[in-house]
């Protein structure tokens, strides 16, 4: 795999050559391109000097979540097809991730020059010399013992991590006690929790499902914390009632002024208050750990209120889909199957198939996340792999 760097360098030649060509066209740019020029310089610097990392040891990330990191599981597991246009941007074929290319974990993996992460359940091909992905699509925190919900997750890190100890002595290349101890435990999940009380409550129940759902990832932490680990970094959830999945859905339930549903984003608001809380909580019992809270929810929501200032077009439209403005998507023509279609590449939109991100808005998302600026306690994302 190329490095990151190099990548960027060669998306940054790219970005050069499409403001001559347009130069070549229009001169001076007009304000749309020029917009996207600078966002495009912008994202790459900062992607070139996320990767010149401060790790003084090998990076080692274990991660947990749904389909928001989600790096093949879902196929590896479940044999699920998932086939082009996903994966079209950057791998070129399909991955097994749900999006045009590379995903938030991808980037912020990729900013400690590191390898992306192989899927717990993929055979062949994968190298978890430097962790593992547990994310699979679909996954929630309940119920507790259905595939492959976090605590799931969470037991197939145990087995990993038992039978790394138990080879790593003849396998130089497998994870050791320190490794798994010193190593990053990734968490982003809680969405599909949300979506699927919203298909059959009221708004007031999803509010009073919250806790279970906090104490199940409660749980999930505690497990890990228990076995040594240290390091965690905590994502919230995303603007819910953004998404063109939920608006087409639900198109009679009330908006806001940016047309997002009103109650599903502050049902996704709410939880995210528990869930910051309980990083808080979790900070005073776990001696000697670090818990960095991320509120991925202002990113993505900032990124939807203010999308033309980065680039985008049509935030609440799907790239790939079928039916058209205004959401391009039809829950029984989904992104892959015909007769849906995937927009031209290169333009820029923020949701690649009604649920999940676009590689650009991704790359937007985790740029954001290691400028630190959303992060609590402030850290850089290097922190467990440079002390």
């Amino acid at each position: 795999m190329n490095s990151v760097k190099d990548e960027a360098y060669k998306q940054l030649f790219s970005v050069s050559l499409f403001t001559q060509s347009q130069n070549s066209r229009i001169s001076p740019l007009r304000d749309r391109e020029m917009a996207f020029v600078r966002v495009a310089f912008l994202l790459l610097l900062v992607l070139l000097t996320g990767v010149e990392s401060r790790c003084l040891k090998k990076p080692i990330i274990f991660n947990f979540g749904d389909s928001n990191s989600d790096t093949g599981g879902l196929m590896a597991g479940l044999g699920y097809p998932i086939n082009l246009p996903n994966g079209r941007q950057f791998f070129r074929r399909s991955t097994g991730r749900l999006s045009d290319g590379r995903l938030i974990i991808d980037f912020l993996c990729g900013s400690l020059s590191m390898k992306y992460l192989s899927p717990y359940l993929e055979a062949l091909g994968s190298d978890f010399s430097q962790g593992a992905n547990f994310a699979i699509a679909g996954s929630a925190t309940l119920p507790k013992f259905q595939p492959f919900s976090l605590h799931i997750q969470v037991l197939q890190f145990l087995r990993f991590k038992a039978r790394s100890l138990e080879l790593a002595r003849d396998s130089p290349h497998l994870i050791g006690a320190d490794g798994f101890q010193n190593a990053l435990y990734t968490f982003d999940i809680g969405q599909n929790d949300l979506s699927a009380a919203f298909s059959n409550m009221s708004y007031q129940q999803v509010l009073e499902k919250i806790p279970s759902v906090l104490e199940e990832i409660k749980g999930a932490i505690k497990m890990i914390y228990d076995e040594g680990g240290k390091n965690f970094w905590i994502h919230n959830t995303g603007p819910l009632g953004c998404l063109p999945q939920k608006l087409a859905l639900n198109n009679k339930e009330f908006k806001d002024q940016y047309g997002c549903i009103k109650s599903y984003n502050d049902a996704a608001q709410a939880f995210n208050a528990g869930l910051h809380a309980l990083c808080k909580e979790l900070r005073s019992q776990f001696i000697n750990a670090t818990i960095v809270y991320v509120d991925i929810y202002s990113i993505k929501y900032d990124l939807i209120v203010n999308s033309a200032k980065y680039g985008f077009k049509n935030p609440l439209i799907a790239c790939c889909g079928y039916g058209g403005p205004p959401y391009n998507y039809n829950v029984n023509v989904t992104c892959g199957l015909p007769p849906s279609q995937a927009c031209p590449v290169g333009l820029r939109y923020i949701n690649w198939d009604g649920v999940h991100y676009t590689e650009a808005a991704s790359a937007t998302v985790a740029s954001k996340i290691l400028s630190t600026n959303f992060s609590e306690p402030c850290l850089r994302f290097d922190y467990f792999c440079h002390v």
